[in-house]
């Protein structure tokens, strides 16, 4: 029997300027496909893509990939798909 690949969504926000926590949700919203109530936190970031059923975009993936430059500001740092989420916020250099 073989084994399925795993796909991937990914995000590439690194031409994007990220300084703060608002500047990732602005940039993630619309092509991860998040609903305007959205709680823009890592609570409902983690819900999103380890219970499902927020996001059809994200849902279509085992694995959602998010690259960001970094520089300045907070980063969201982490990793995802239907195994679990786990990450982390720290002050980018």
């Amino acid at each position: 029997m073989s084994e399925r690949a795993e796909s991937e969504m990914v995000i590439d926000l690194r031409r994007r300027p990220i300084e703060t926590l608002d500047d990732f949700w602005d940039a993630v919203a619309e092509p991860c496909g998040l609903p305007e109530w959205f709680g823009r936190n890592t609570e409902a970031w983690r819900d999103t893509i380890q219970t499902r059923g927020i996001s059809e975009a994200i849902d279509g993936y085992d694995v959602l990939v998010v690259h960001v430059d970094k520089r300045g500001g907070a980063c969201l740092l982490g990793q995802g798909g239907r195994g679990g989420w786990s990450g982390r916020l720290e002050r980018c250099a």
